[in-house]
């Protein structure tokens, strides 16, 4: 099978999993109003959503492709590396916003520029999980495979790029909740969902097309990516959330205690039957 091939193969299925972005932001097509209850469960379910992402998702399979590819002489050693540098990420980000002098147009400057930081650092977060596709699809026509279209895939592709698909609906949703918190249109929010998966036909292709350096880096792109969701949920949903809720009787603690929780079944749920 031609390279050409090969590639066209690997950034569809990855193209996939961005367009499966875009999927959750589908239910705010049938939301009007956003109460500021609603608001602070949504930011405690995207918060419950990144937070199970990453502590049952991405750390784990760090863990694995580290003890998989010894790169380093500790797996710990490797996913940490990439956790403390996802941190960092989301503090020079989030300068580096705070410094820009951007356009909010008709939004009020501090979400406008909180929705940049958002996008940004879930946008360089998808790029690992293009990584995984790319790995996956390693053994693409050198062996068996499950045929389609008269290609033999890779079963483990097959199960990656499902798996991220479906992986990357609930990440629709997370991203979708500051947007329509500062009042962004359903299309341009679901735009703004896509967008920040388009790493990964990127990052599928790259892993692909170099697929043993791209291996032995795996556990610190999953720590990175890990590294940068916690951080940002700890320092930004968190705080908006109770910052809608400064008006709630309850404080807030019922509704984001409320979301979180929902998020993480949503996660286990997805993580058991994926």
């Amino acid at each position: 099978m031609a390279i050409l091939e090969n590639l066209l193969i690997v950034f569809v299925a990855a193209l996939i999993t961005d367009l499966a972005t875009g999927l959750g932001t589908i239910p705010f097509f049938f939301v009007e109003e956003f109460s500021q209850r609603y608001l602070v469960g949504m930011w405690g379910l995207a918060s419950g959503i990144m937070l199970s992402a990453s502590f049952l998702g991405l750390i784990p399979e760090g863990l694995k492709a580290a003890r998989e590819y010894p790169f380093f002489n500790s797996e710990f050693l490797a996913v940490g590396i990439g956790l403390i540098a996802g941190g960092l990420l989301v503090i020079g980000a989030r300068r580096l916003v705070d410094d820009a002098e951007l356009d909010p147009g008709t939004f009020e400057e501090a979400g406008f520029k909180k929705m940049v930081l958002i996008l940004g650092v879930l946008t360089i977060h998808s790029f690992p999980e293009g990584v995984a596709i790319g790995v996956a699809f390693a053994e693409l026509g050198l062996g068996s495979g499950v045929p389609i279209l008269g290609f033999a895939v890779p079963a483990i592709a097959i199960t990656m790029t499902i798996a991220i698909s479906i992986h990357n609906i609930p990440e629709g949703v997370a991203i979708s909740i500051p947007f329509k918190a500062n009042g962004v249109s359903n299309w341009k929010t679901m735009g703004a969902a896509i967008f920040s998966s388009v790493p990964q036909p990127i990052g599928a292709v790259i892993a692909f097309l170099f697929v043993r350096e791209a291996q032995a880096f795996l556990p610190i792109g999953y720590g990175f990516a890990a590294g940068a969701m916690i951080y940002l949920v700890l320092t930004e949903f968190v705080e908006e959330a109770f910052e809608e809720a400064e008006d709630i009787d309850t404080s807030g603690w019922p509704e984001f205690i409320g979301g979180n929780t929902a998020g993480l079944i949503i996660m286990i749920l997805l993580f058991t039957f994926i």
